[in-house]
C-alpha cells in the first residue's frame, strides 16, 4: 500500500477533524466508509471496538482518534503546515480549543442533528446509510441499519446534557459562540492567525459535520454567521483559500497575544465548559478513590471499550442537566497541562496570567490522581501519581 486510507464516515464529528488535517498537509489518502466490509472484519478487532475515524498507514500500523492522527505526522516528518504553535501562548490556547471543540460544542452539535427531523431527517438517514451500510445492501437492511443509529445518537444526546428543558439555552449558547467566532474571523482566517492549529481542527470537528452540513444548522450557520461558513469551507480545502484576508493584519496574533475577539471567545469557553469539566474531574476523583487497587492499564470497566464511567449532574446556564463522564476528555485536558508544564517559569506565569484574565485559569489545575493512557487503541488508567491530589 502506497498511500494512507482514512476508515470513517461523511458525517462523523470526529472524522472531520482527522480529513481536515490530512488535507490541509497534502497527504495522499483515500477515505473508506465504516460500512465497508473490510472494516469490521480487519479494522475492528485490532483496535477493540467499533470507532471511528481509524488511519491505515502504508507500512500497515493502524492509528485511531483523530488527536493520535495529527500526532502521528506531528511528531515524525516534518509537515508543511504544522497544526502546534511555537509561541507558548498560542501552544496552550490551541489545546483548550482542541478540546472544547471536540468535546465542548458537542450538546449544540447532537441537538441541531437528531432535534430538527422536518429539516434533516431525509438527508441524516441518507448520510448514514452511505457511511454506515455496506455498498450494495438492499432497502430492508439499510432502514434497519439507520434506525438503530438513530436510536443510539439520539441517547446519546440526551447523554451530552440535551433535554426539552435545556434546549433553549443550548441555542442560546450556540448563537452566542457563532456571533464570537464570526467576530474573531474578521481579522483573521484561522483562529491564531495565517495558518490552521490544533484548536482549528478541534473547532471543525462538530462545525463541519453536524453543524454545516446538516440542513437545519447549515442555514443557520450561513446566515448568523457567514465568516464561520467561510472557515468551514476553508478548512476543508487543500489550498488556503484566504482571498479576502489579503492586506489584513493582527498584530497581536502575530506576537503569540490575544486580541479582544479572542479573549471574547474564552471567556466563553470558561463560562460554558468550565463547569461541566469541573464536575467531571470530581466525579472521576471520587470514582478512583472507590477503587484504590484498579490496576493500570485498565479503564475499570466490565468492557475494555467502553467510554463512560458513569453520569453527574451539574447546573448549566441556570438548567440542571446529567451528563456523561468520558475519561477521553481527560486525555484531551492533559494535552493542554502537559503543555503549560513543559514551559520555563517566565512562560508559565504568563501564560497563567492570561488564561486567569479571561476565567480559565481553573484549566490548568484541574488534574486527576492519575492519568489517562492510550494503550492499544483504547483510554485507561495509568498510575496513581507520586503525591497526586485532586484541585477539582
Amino acid at each position: 500500500m502506497s498511500h494512507y486510507i482514512l476508515y470513517g464516515t461523511p458525517g462523523s464529528l470526529y472524522t472531520g477533524k482527522a480529513r481536515a488535517y490530512l488535507r490541509k498537509q497534502g497527504i495522499a489518502f483515500e477515505e473508506r466508509t465504516a460500512g465497508d466490509p473490510r472494516f469490521r472484519a480487519e479494522v475492528v478487532p485490532v483496535v477493540g471496538r467499533w470507532i471511528i475515524p481509524v488511519l491505515l498507514t502504508p507500512e500497515g500500523r493502524y492509528v485511531q482518534d483523530g488527536a493520535d492522527i495529527i500526532d502521528h505526522f506531528e511528531d515524525g516528518s516534518t509537515v508543511p503546515v504544522p497544526a502546534r504553535p511555537s509561541t507558548p501562548l498560542h501552544a496552550v490556547v490551541a489545546r483548550v480549543f482542541e478540546l472544547f471543540g471536540g468535546e465542548g460544542l458537542l450538546r449544540p452539535a447532537m441537538h441541531y442533528r437528531w432535534n430538527f427531523d422536518v429539516d434533516n431527517l431525509d438527508f441524516v438517514r441518507a448520510d448514514f446509510i452511505a457511511g454506515l451500510v455496506a455498498p450494495g445492501a438492499d432497502a430492508q437492511e439499510s432502514a434497519f441499519v439507520f434506525d438503530r443509529a438513530s436510536v443510539m445518537m439520539r441517547k446519546a444526546t440526551e447523554g451530552f446534557g440535551v433535554s426539552a428543558a435545556s434546549a433553549p439555552q443550548v441555542e442560546a449558547s450556540y448563537l452566542e459562540f457563532l456571533a464570537l467566532f464570526d467576530a474573531h474571523l474578521a481579522r483573521t482566517p484561522y483562529l491564531l492567525g495565517g495558518q490552521p492549529t490544533l484548536g482549528d481542527y478541534g473547532l471543525i470537528a462538530p462545525l463541519y459535520a453536524h453543524l454545516a452540513r446538516d440542513p437545519h444548522p447549515a442555514m443557520l450557520m450561513k446566515q448568523r454567521a457567514p465568516r464561520v461558513w467561510r472557515w468551514v469551507e476553508r478548512m476543508n480545502a487543500r489550498e488556503q483559500g484566504a482571498g479576502e484576508y489579503q492586506g489584513l493584519s493582527c498584530p497581536e496574533l502575530e506576537a503569540d497575544g490575544l486580541p479582544d475577539t479572542l479573549r471574547a471567545l474564552l471567556r466563553f469557553v470558561a463560562d460554558d465548559y468550565l463547569v461541566e469539566l469541573q464536575a467531571h474531574v470530581e466525579f472521576a476523583c471520587e470514582w478512583l478513590a472507590q477503587r484504590p487497587d484498579l490496576p493500570a492499564g485498565s479503564n475499570g470497566l466490565d468492557k475494555p471499550g467502553a467510554r463512560v464511567i458513569g453520569r453527574t449532574s451539574f447546573t448549566w446556564r441556570g438548567v440542571p442537566i446529567n451528563t456523561a463522564v468520558m475519561p477521553y476528555r481527560f486525555y484531551l485536558l492533559q494535552r493542554v497541562q502537559d503543555v503549560f508544564d513543559a514551559l520555563d517559569a517566565p512562560q508559565r506565569e504568563r501564560v497563567r496570567a492570561a488564561l486567569r484574565g479571561v476565567g480559565l485559569e481553573a484549566m490548568l489545575d484541574l488534574r486527576l490522581p492519575r492519568r489517562v493512557e492510550r494503550q492499544q487503541h483504547l483510554e485507561v488508567w495509568g498510575p496513581v501519581l507520586a503525591g497526586s491530589g485532586s484541585t477539582a
